[in-house]
Order: C-alpha cells, then structure tokens, then sequence
C-alpha cells in the first residue's frame, strides 16, 4: 500500500473506489484500518473514493507519542493526508473513538468535512472508565513497572509491532519517563471530556457542528444508545438511524453483532451520501 510522510510520521493509507466523492474512515480503539476496509469496499462500490489508513501508532503507520490530545494529533494527521491525495473536503466517518476523531476535525476544520458518518458513539461513566485505563493508564503502568520493553509486550504494541516491525525500535528509543509524560497530557486531555454526553464533545461544540451527518447509535456498555440520541438532538443537520435495536448492556463492545449488519450499515451510509449530491 502507499505510504505518505504525514507531519513526520509514515502513515499507510489506500483508496478504494475510483470515482465519486472522496470519506475516509476510522475505526473504533487503537485498531488498524484494517478493521472498517469491508465497509469500504461496499461504499467504495456504491461510487464512492474511500481513504482506508492506519493511524499513527495503529497498524503498519509509524510511532510516534507527542502532542496534547491524541485526537487533535490524529484530526491533524486525517487533516494532511487528505490534503497531499487532493481529497478534500471529504465525508469522514467513524466508529468510537474514529467518531470522535470525525468530530474533532469538524471543529478544527469545517472547510474539510463536507459530512459525517458517525457510529457507535461513545459516552457515559462506565465508558469514559474503561477507556481511560485502556488508552491510557495501562500503558503508563507498564512503562512505570518495566519500562518500554513491557510497553512493547503489551498486546496493541505486539500487533503493532507485527504490522511493522520497525515500531519496536521507535518504542525502545523512547525514555519511559518522557513516554509516561506524554500519555499523562493524553489521558488528562481525555478526562477533561469525559462528563459529556458524547466523550470530548461538549453541547455547544455538538451543535456548532452543522455539516449533514448521518448517526448510528450504539448498543452495549461502551457505546450505550444515549450518546448518539444526543448527538442527533444537538446537531442541527443530523439524520438518525438505528443499525441494532437490541441493547447488550453485557457486552463492552458488541463487535460480532456490529460485523453482522455490516452491510445494512453501509446501505445507510449509501443512502445518505447519493442525497447529499
């Protein structure tokens, strides 16, 4: 796959589709592009040009901890590489945390998202626990307790590692202390938005937002059906509709019932995007 040198970092990226109006997608976590590529490929047949990338620090894409706010580092990322493949303004569509990624770049750069493709988003106490010690307090731990050869054992560093071996060599470089550092600004900027309805994104900044965008909620622990009703209530172009109507509040992430009705997703998100023609 191609590789783009983004702001210092190696990102790799392919576009599906060669026709029609460029998205891009995220997946959910700290996962590869990989993960959203079968819901790519039905957009992309749909007559749609879909960026599929890894993100920096996900998949085969270069290492790299710096910044404030992991999801400003990644918008800024998304940001660039649609400006080098000439696709923007694009749709940017997204699952979790490439939600909030989406919403991120909406708010720093209205000019590139012409609208958004958002599902499963994230919110509530048990959701912004979780997701704090796995973004966050995990890696810092494991630094604290074995320095960055026990952050390379963990397993997203492992599949990283895997994806492109010269991730290990990136980590071992770094000093634990300045990496433990690094994460703390992340899950401090995490935290700070963490009491809102949908996590990083206050009312106000949900309602600025007044691109179409279309929403799917969620149904388990992580992504309860709550946030996406508020974001559809708060955003004023927002269209909502509900993939599962099942809540599995049993369930941190309810993959298998998501991968499941891949494709009546991607029929929403087809629908939506031939009326914004």
């Amino acid at each position: 796959m191609p590789v783009a040198k983004v702001r210092g970092v190696d990102i790799v990226y392919e576009i599906l589709g060669d026709r029609g109006p460029f998205l891009a997608l995220q997946p959910g976590g700290r996962r590869g592009g990989a993960s959203v590529r079968g819901l790519a490929e039905k957009l992309a047949e749909a007559g749609n040009r879909v960026v599929v990338y890894d993100r920096r620090n996900t998949g085969a894409s270069g290492v790299a901890i710096e910044g404030e706010s992991e999801n400003d580092v990644w918008a800024e990322d998304l940001h660039e590489l649609l400006a080098q493949i000439d696709a923007l303004p694009a749709y940017i569509g997204g699952s979790s945390s490439g939600c909030r990624l989406a919403m991120v770049l909406a708010l720093r750069r209205p000019e590139d998202v012409r609208g958004l493709l958002l599902w499963r988003v994230t919110g509530g106490a048990y959701a912004a626990e979780r997701l704090c010690n796995q973004y966050y307090t995990a890696h810092i731990e494991a630094a604290q307790k074995g320095g960055m050869a026990a952050v390379c054992a963990m397993e997203h560093w492992t599949e990283v590692i895997a994806a492109n071996p010269k991730s290990r060599a990136a980590l071992m470089a770094m000093d634990p202390q300045d990496f433990i550092a690094r994460m703390d600004r992340w899950r401090q900027s995490f935290l700070a938005g963490t009491d809102h309805p949908v996590i990083g994104v206050s009312p106000a900044q949900l309602r600025s937002m007044t691109m179409p965008a279309c929403i799917a909620p969620g149904n388990d622990r992580v992504h309860p059906r709550l946030p996406g009703q508020v974001a559809h209530r708060l955003m004023p172009n927002a269209e909502y509709h509900e993939v599962l109507t099942e809540d599995r509040m049993d369930l941190d992430v309810a993959f298998e019932d998501w991968e499941a009705k891949e494709g009546l997703l991607a029929a929403i998100f087809i629908d939506f995007l031939r009326r914004q023609r």
